[in-house]
């Protein structure tokens, strides 16, 4: 997996793009035999968990922003995010003539130019495509860089000019001109209950606080949907997948009020599914869902902070898996121990495997975080190695990459648009699948069940 940032490529000026380190990159993983998942990244790189250096957003779109900071996201107290772009300018012809979406249109364009060797060989098997901060479809609304210490319940960010007077009109079309956008939200690292907004029977439970909800939560949609929609063109006939980032955001998942989910736009209570309106505008796109967290058990998190990460991905996976869409995953913390590796393994196939030698239920891919120099050490990557070989089922390694159900045909132009009541309609709530938490098909033991171990070895001999 590769970043692929804008602030590097198009750093010199509008539409002049550098592809030449890149390109040397590329040839590297190609030479070692590698498919290669490709990063569309038009966030800074810098202020989120992880980042290890600085990469800003190009220089020339920091100096619009100088004169005019409102096409950067904004909270209450106007704070700018210069990580990302707001989507109040996705459509607004402020940089030199360009609307946000023509940038990022022109950007994936330039690359399909420019790899177009490596996108024929093969080599590039999928591309994700940024959609917010840490290239992740949601709102900055837990910035490091403003102070915010988990498990604070972050801020709205839609006080920008622009997204401020979309609300406006919104509500003025709803009958309803005198509303305005929350301030009584709270602060970055406040709890829910300090709260008057995210309190019980607060406002967010009121008709005004559903309306702002779902015209936030609504925007982000929209905002995906638009921008795949131009990938989908671009990449069109290529034999590759697109693939959006869903962040999992777990803290204060077990109050009533998920009041976390809803400041990074997730509209995601009891008795309302925030996750399946996604899955639903991904299947549009024949795109697949990245999902963060897959590491991560209840019982290591606070108590505190009302966390929930296993339940926050059985019902991600779950709603990915109702659409008829691919689901994938990675770890959101670096992690080298087999507690860490046993929990991936239950997500990537919660019901074992079958008399078949198949899962019912099974994640596209993974994404391990990070290759680093620990993971490197003896003891860690012989663990690693283990795990690696259990995620195949104990099966010897395969070259034929179709024989993991990984098929890539040509991309397919982007179904019709899925109207705002349909994917509303998305928002019911069902039971998440069965998980069976049973599976033993652990690391630490060293070897699964008998009885999928050996089907597993029975069904090799007929590959």
């Amino acid at each position: 997996m590769v970043d692929v940032w804008w602030g590097i490529i198009e750093a010199k000026g509008p539409k002049q793009y550098d592809w030449s380190a890149y390109r040397s990159l590329f040839q590297a993983v190609q030479d070692c035999g590698l498919k290669l998942q490709a990063i569309m990244s038009f966030h800074q790189c810098g202020g989120n968990i992880g980042d290890i250096v600085t990469i800003p957003i190009p220089q020339w779109v920091l100096d619009i922003g100088e004169s005019n900071p409102d096409i950067f996201y904004t909270n209450l107290k106007g704070n700018r995010n210069r990580e990302y772009l707001t989507l109040g300018v996705d459509n607004l012809p402020l940089f030199n003539g360009r609307t946000a979406v023509e940038i990022y249109s022109d950007y994936f364009r330039s690359f399909r130019e420019n790899m177009s060797h490596f996108l024929e060989s093969g080599l590039i098997i999928d591309i994700e495509v940024g959609l917010g901060p840490a290239g992740e479809l949601r709102y900055p609304s837990y910035p490091e860089t403003q102070g915010w210490v988990f498990p604070g319940i972050g801020e709205f960010q839609c006080y920008d000019k622009y997204l401020k007077a979309e609300f406006k009109e919104a509500a003025t079309n709803a009958g309803h001109p005198e509303w305005d956008m929350p301030d009584n939200a709270g602060e970055y690292n406040d709890t829910p209950e300090s709260t008057k907004f995210f309190k019980s029977k607060g406002t967010y439970l009121t008709e005004k606080g559903k309306f702002f909800l779902t015209w936030y939560s609504n925007k982000l949609l929209s905002h995906g949907d638009q921008i795949l929609d131009e990938a989908n063109k671009v990449f069109l006939g290529c034999k590759l997948k697109l693939a959006a980032k869903v962040s999992g955001i777990h803290w204060w998942y077990k109050t009533d009020n998920h009041a976390a989910e809803l400041t990074a736009g997730y509209y995601n209570l009891k008795d309302r599914d925030g996750y399946r309106p996604i899955a639903r505008m991904l299947s549009r796109h024949h795109a697949i869902l990245n999902f963060t967290c897959l590491e991560m058990r209840n019982s290591e998190q606070s108590a505190d902070a009302k966390c929930a990460p296993q339940d926050l991905v059985q019902q991600v996976l779950s709603v990915g898996w109702r659409e008829n869409i691919e689901v994938a995953g990675e770890n959101a913390l670096a992690r080298y121990d087999s507690a860490a590796y046993d929990q991936i393994l239950l997500n990537a196939r919660p019901n074992g495997i079958n008399r078949d030698g198949q899962p019912k239920l099974r994640m596209y891919g993974v994404t391990y975080l990070r290759l680093v120099d620990e993971l490197l050490q003896k003891t860690y990557f012989d663990l690693f190695k283990i795990f690696v070989k259990k995620m195949h089922a104990d099966q010897e390694y395969c070259q034929d990459s179709e024989k993991y159900n990984h098929h890539l045909g040509p991309l397919e132009r982007s179904k019709p648009k899925i109207s705002m009541e349909d994917l509303l309609d998305a928002t019911k709530p069902e039971e998440p699948f069965p998980w069976d938490e049973d599976t033993d098909m652990s690391v630490t033991s060293g070897g699964g069940s008998l009885l999928s171990y050996l089907i597993s070895r029975i069904f090799s001999l007929f590959k």
